[in-house]
């Protein structure tokens, strides 16, 4: 492994653009390979053993692209695959985490609300997340079937978006929730309209920063961050339709890029 090899980052669908934007500020001479699995968007409503499917499958090209660490920009194919994925890569996976630990040093009044697929919100590692940081606070699950949709259209703001939105955040700042966790990479880029809603006094927060940092780390320790003084380049692939997936990843990105279709894998 050598330290110009390239990262590899992938998401069922355009989500984890949010999570390459941070690597990309944090790492600027890094090479990034993105996968965007809009096929089979979202990963929310699929089964384990089919995201583990999907998931297994990217790392595998991501790999044979010579990767040199492999950042999963998904909160529910981790939960459901990252296991899998380490038991089978020999290359570095990081995985998201919703920003849980933040959120609790953050809240004034105690209630959290999280914003997350239901699928996340029922795995074993958000489960487990829950019974570290839920002692001292009150932590409120929201699933929000229908986001991911609309990111993936390319809506963030219109009607339909905003009515979405409104039926799941208010909820929670009914109970009380001072701090929001986007608890999925497609989220971040709702992110101006929650505070909308939300009001200025709620926190909104991610992990797109906190993955790019753990990312570094990893790197550092293996010796294996590339020279700082490189211009970074990013390539990017898609199970979707190429002519949506160009213009959906330019609008997210903001610069117009090269999207290639994703060998079948």
């Amino acid at each position: 492994m050598k330290a110009a090899n390239p990262i590899g980052v992938f998401d069922s669908g355009v989500g984890g653009l949010s999570v390459l934007q941070a690597i990309r500020r944090a790492l600027p001479g890094e090479h990034l390979l993105y996968v965007a699995d809009s096929a089979y968007a979202p990963y929310g409503d699929k089964s384990q053993q089919f995201i583990e499917a999907r998931s297994i499958a990217i790392s595998q090209f991501l790999v044979s692209q010579n990767v040199k660490a492999i950042v999963v920009a998904c909160n529910t194919a981790t939960g459901a695959a990252v296991t899998t994925l380490r038991s089978k890569f020999a290359v570095p996976i990081i995985a998201m985490e919703p920003a849980v630990k933040p959120a609790t040093a953050n809240t004034q009044s105690g209630v959290i609300g999280i914003l997350a697929t239901s699928r996340t919100l029922a795995s074993d590692n958000f489960v487990r997340l829950f019974a570290r940081h839920g002692t001292n606070v009150e932590i409120l699950g929201q699933a929000c079937p229908g986001l991911v949709e609309q990111v993936e259209a390319g809506d963030l703001s219109g009607n339909t978006t905003r009515l979405l939105l409104e039926r799941y955040v208010r909820p929670l700042l009914e109970q009380g929730a001072d701090t929001l966790v986007l608890g999925c990479t497609h989220y971040p880029f709702l992110a101006p309209l929650i505070q909308e809603i939300a009001g200025s006094k709620v926190a909104v927060i991610d992990s797109a920063a906190a993955v790019a940092r753990e990312l570094r780390r990893r790197l550092e320790a293996d010796h294996l961050l590339a020279d700082s003084a490189r211009i970074g380049t990013e390539y990017f692939w898609t199970s979707g339709t190429l002519e949506k997936a160009q213009a959906l990843v330019a609008q997210l990105w903001q610069v117009d890029v090269e999207v290639c279709v994703l060998p079948s894998h």
